[in-house]
């Protein structure tokens, strides 16, 4: 984007100081982020182009974003923490007093650039224990927000749906490649009605939604350079969920061997080292708030979201890569029994999780 574009956006903001310079930031895959410079000893600040194809009602998303950080800093206010704006994020107004622009074709907002802080990407024992400490205690703070919060992607775990979304592209067969795949159908249908617990418990009243992050990475928070957590960032998906989606989808990623796109499917391990550090993390923060049948079903969750990613996988191969990007023809295939895989070294470890959860409980 020009120069002279940006700097048009940024005049929409309240801010202090004088801009000097306005550069791209960090490689996120959704928004589009820039740091705004200002000079002297005024704050710098990051300017983010919300992704509206994904994100589509930016009303519900920045309404959910500002109570939630509304309610952190009332919470931290409490507690007497100093420095507040490095423990939550502050939003910038606009000239029209809302917290995000729209010049006409973009949705842009603005917030308070924490300096001195830093993103971790490496997956350790170590970072896996602040980050389950750091999410749990998140999900812990928002248990009594008095705002009710929507969905910014409806349906986004909701097991059911997804299975019906592959049936109907079994059933549609759009790009003739449904011969090729049914030894992971196979193994999908001998699971499906297990991997549909969450949504049959919560019918049954036994299993609440919360206030959920919904996108658990490791890089997902922000820590000072001794290596204390400062605060949890990313909040875009941060809305009504199972604390299954929480738990469940950072251990998909963060505790299998090689990537979620890596061929070497005997590569594949469930590394029990990141689980325990995790939970152990998670529990401690969480167990205060977490009820029996949440906290027994944690190795359920740990489960559901390599077959759910699986399931997505599929359907978008199925459907000719219409959502995923792909860098070759079998890139969705290969991704499909890459967790089709890693779900079944997880199930292997089943009894292992049951017994690391009840020891942290």
């Amino acid at each position: 984007m020009k120069k002279e574009e940006l700097m048009n956006v940024v005049s929409r903001f309240c801010l202090k100081g004088t801009v000097e310079e306005v550069v791209p930031l960090g490689s996120g895959l959704i928004n589009d982020t820039y740091l705004v410079k200002t000079g002297g000893d005024t704050p710098d600040y990051v300017l983010q182009r919300i992704n509206h194809a994904i994100f589509t009602d930016v009303d519900l998303l920045q309404h959910n974003i500002e109570a939630v950080t509304r309610h952190l800093r009332g919470k931290l206010e409490a507690e007497g923490v100093a420095d507040i704006d490095r423990h939550v994020l502050r939003f910038q107004e606009t000239v029209d007093g809302k917290t995000y622009h729209y010049d006409g074709q973009s949705y842009w907002r603005m917030s308070l650039y924490i300096a001195d802080s830093v993103t971790v990407s490496e997956v350790t024992p170590a970072s896996s224990y602040d980050a389950g400490r750091a999410f749990g205690h998140f999900e812990q703070q928002l248990t009594d927000l008095p705002e009710q919060l929507g969905e910014t992607i409806p349906d986004f775990h909701n097991m059911e749906l997804r299975l019906r979304q592959l049936r109907d592209a079994v059933s549609s067969d759009a790009v003739g490649r449904l011969a090729s795949v049914r030894k992971e159908l196979a193994l999908i249908d001998a699971h499906a009605d297990e991997m549909c617990l969450a949504e049959r418990l919560h019918r049954e009243g036994r299993l609440p939604k919360r206030v959920c992050h919904c996108d658990t990475k490791v890089n997902n928070m922000l820590f000072d350079h001794d290596g204390h957590v400062l605060c949890v960032i990313d909040l875009d998906t941060v809305m009504p969920a199972f604390v299954f989606s929480d738990y469940g989808d950072f251990l998909r990623t963060a505790a299998n061997t090689v990537a979620e796109d890596s061929p070497e499917l005997d590569s594949i391990e469930f590394r029990m080292d990141i689980f325990e550090s995790f939970t152990r993390g998670y529990l401690e923060s969480a167990k205060c708030f977490l009820t029996p049948v949440e906290t027994e079903h944690l190795p359920f969750a740990v489960a559901l979201f390599p077959m759910m990613q699986a399931v997505r996988f599929l359907t978008d191969y199925l459907n000719g890569d219409t959502y995923y990007k792909t860098l070759y023809p079998e890139h969705n295939l290969v991704r499909t029994r890459n967790q089709l895989r890693y779900f079944q070294c997880v199930a292997a470890c089943r009894e292992k999780m049951e017994l690391g959860v009840r020891n942290n409980s």
